[in-house]
C-alpha cells in the first residue's frame, strides 16, 4: 500500500508539478490538492482517511502555513507534517517546527532529497536536511532563548521612548523619574538586548515586537 500524501500551495503550476513528481515516486501517492490552509480544511474534511504525510506551503493567502500547521496538529495529529518553502529566515523555520512540521525542505531542493526527506519522516517522525544547513537543535534554543527575555512594565515604556525622537531628558520627564533613573533602564535593556547604542535598541526592539513602526 502507497503512503498518501496532501499538498497545499497557492501556485496552481508548481502545485500539479509536485503532484507528478511525487507520483513517480515507488511509495507515494497524493490524494490532496489544496491552494490554501482553508481550501485543505474543506477537502481533508471529505476524506474518509487523512493522508499520511502533508506538505504545506509556508507562505498562502487566506490561510498560511503556520496556521494550517497548527490546525493540522490540533486536528489531525496522526498527520506528519513537512514546511515546504522559498523562505529561508530563521523565524519562517522555527515558527513552522512549533507549528508541528517535522521538516523543512525549500522548494529547489533535489527530488532525491525530497524523497529522501518522505521516507524519513515516515520511518523516524522527522528529516534534518544538512543540504539545507538548517540546525534546527540550535534554532529552537535560540527562540526558547529570546521567549525567555522579560521586560517589565517600565522597561517596555522606556523603549517605547527611546524610539521615538526625545532626548533623555525629555523622556525622564515624561516617565516621571530622574536622568540617573533613566539612565538605569538604558544601560539595562543594553545587556538583556545585547546591543551598545540607542540605534540598536530601537532596531533590536523593532526585530522583537516590543514597538511597531
Amino acid at each position: 500500500m502507497r503512503i498518501t500524501i496532501g499538498l497545499v500551495d497557492d501556485h496552481q503550476l508548481f502545485l500539479k508539478s509536485l503532484t507528478s513528481l511525487l507520483q513517480s515516486f515507488d511509495k507515494y501517492e497524493v490524494i490532496l490538492e489544496a491552494l490554501n490552509g482553508k481550501d485543505m480544511q474543506d477537502k481533508l474534511r471529505l476524506l474518509k482517511t487523512p493522508p499520511d504525510l502533508m506538505l504545506i506551503d509556508v507562505n498562502m493567502p487566506v490561510m498560511n502555513g503556520v496556521d494550517t500547521a497548527n490546525w493540522i496538529s490540533e486536528n489531525y495529529p496522526v498527520i506528519k507534517l513537512i514546511a515546504l518553502s522559498m523562505n529561508d529566515s530563521d523565524a519562517s523555520i522555527i515558527n513552522m517546527l512549533r507549528a508541528g512540521c517535522c521538516a523543512y525542505l525549500l522548494k529547489d531542493s533535489h527530488p532525491t532529497e525530497l524523497e529522501k526527506a518522505l521516507d524519513e519522516v515516515q520511518q523516524n517522525g522527522y528529516y534534518n536536511s544538512d543540504n539545507n544547513n538548517i540546525n534546527y537543535g540550535k534554532l529552537i534554543m535560540k527562540a526558547n532563548k529570546e521567549k525567555e527575555l522579560r521586560l517589565t512594565a517600565r522597561e517596555l515604556e522606556f523603549i517605547q521612548h527611546a524610539c521615538s525622537d526625545m532626548t533623555y531628558k525629555e523622556i525622564a520627564n515624561k516617565m516621571n523619574v530622574s536622568e540617573r533613573t533613566v539612565d538605569g533602564y538604558r544601560e539595562t535593556l543594553f545587556q538583556k538586548l545585547n546591543v551598545q547604542s540607542r540605534v540598536g535598541l530601537c532596531m533590536e526592539a523593532l526585530r522583537r515586537e516590543f514597538v511597531k513602526l
